[in-house]
């Protein structure tokens, strides 16, 4: 069963809140709500979020206060924030959005397709780590002794087959993660989805190359590969 990614959408009216949960609903995906920014950091304390939709203009803490202190976190400060505002107050409004760490500012009212669309990349982005994390974490088991007697996919007994196994998944996000470096070079995406996909991509690489390292006859010890 595939893990829906959570997406956290910050606003003070419930009108608005109930009009993104319609133009996200498509992406099938969990939506959270938070009707303040104390109320958006209390969430943030307990769950992993794919991206944060907020909205700039609220009373007490406004959008720019919430995304510094979401900023300052070690656990949340790599979560993409897009901000939503019903006032343009010319470039310099929009300057001090992407300062306060903001992947995106976009201005109601919007297009919902567009809206709908640029979620759904960093949802992918999202999804494409987690399965790279368990990927690491399922190498690591083996690598530590086998697990240390958990169950794990494939033939735990086999040496071998965990490794074709592992290497089967890891070919399959890679593959995902090429398509999806394609499209964002097609769409000419936000500049900070590419770099995130950028470095998705490098973990990738550095994850091959730790399992080849483990494959029989490729050299599993680093200081014998230049010994021929």
């Amino acid at each position: 069963m595939v893990q829906k990614a959570k997406i956290l959408l910050v606003d003070d009216r419930p009108e608005n809140l109930l009009a993104l949960e319609a133009i996200l609903s498509a992406l099938d995906q969990m939506l959270v709500r938070a009707s303040s920014g104390e109320e958006a950091l209390k969430a943030l304390l307990t769950d992993d979020f794919a991206v944060i939709l907020l909205d700039v203009q609220m009373p007490g803490m406004d959008g720019f206060e919430t995304a510094a202190h979401i900023k300052r976190r070690e656990r949340t400060r790599d979560i993409p924030i897009i901000f939503l505002t019903a006032i343009n107050h010319g470039p310099h409004h929009t300057f001090r959005g992407y300062a306060a760490g903001a992947v995106d500012y976009i201005s109601k009212p919007f297009d919902p397709w567009v809206l709908r669309a640029k979620v759904s990349v960093f949802v992918e982005l999202y999804m494409k780590n987690c399965q790279l994390r368990e990927q690491a974490a399922l190498l690591r088991l083996q690598l530590e002794g086998g697990g240390g007697g958990k169950a794990l996919p494939g033939d735990a007994k086999e040496p071998a087959g965990l490794l074709a196994e592992l290497s089967a998944r890891l070919a399959a996000v890679e593959e995902q993660a090429e398509a999806l470096s394609k499209q964002l070079d097609d769409e000419s995406a936000d500049a900070a989805a590419v770099a995130t996909a950028a470095h998705l991509e490098r973990k990738l690489t550095g994850l091959r190359r730790a399992l080849d390292a483990l494959e029989p006859g490729t050299g599993s010890s680093p200081s014998v590969s230049s010994q021929n």
